[in-house]
């Protein structure tokens, strides 16, 4: 899948498939939550309005209040890919939540998800 396809993607889409795989997982949509917090500096009630919006993957991250600067401690591998090697960086953000979720449903302690 290119880059401009994974961008065009609907947020409100892919936040449900993010949730559905912390659940499948026994793990909770409130974690799910606080991991985007975290990673994009949106507020819960920010997060909850833009999953309900028609808004761009992409858009979501390029209007993030604030990236966390800790995301550059997330290392591993995402679809086969080390997340720290991604050179474009809307790409590696995208990426760093998908590495996150997985950690989530992996069982991984939120401290640790969250590198504090």
């Amino acid at each position: 899948m290119n880059n401009d396809k994974v961008y065009q993607m609907s947020f409100p889409k892919i936040y449900q498939l993010l949730v559905n795989k912390a659940l499948k997982k026994g793990r909770e949509k409130a974690e799910v939550d606080e991991i985007i917090r975290w990673l994009t500096g949106y507020s819960q009630s920010e997060i909850e309005t833009m999953a309900e919006k028609t808004v761009t993957y992409a858009g979501f991250f390029e209007n993030a209040p604030q990236m966390n600067p800790k995301r550059k401690l997330i290392k591993g591998t995402i679809c086969g890919v080390r997340v720290e090697d991604i050179e474009e960086p809307l790409m590696q953000d995208i990426r760093y939540l998908d590495k996150l979720i997985d950690e989530l449903a992996k069982g991984k302690a939120m401290d640790k998800i969250l590198r504090s």
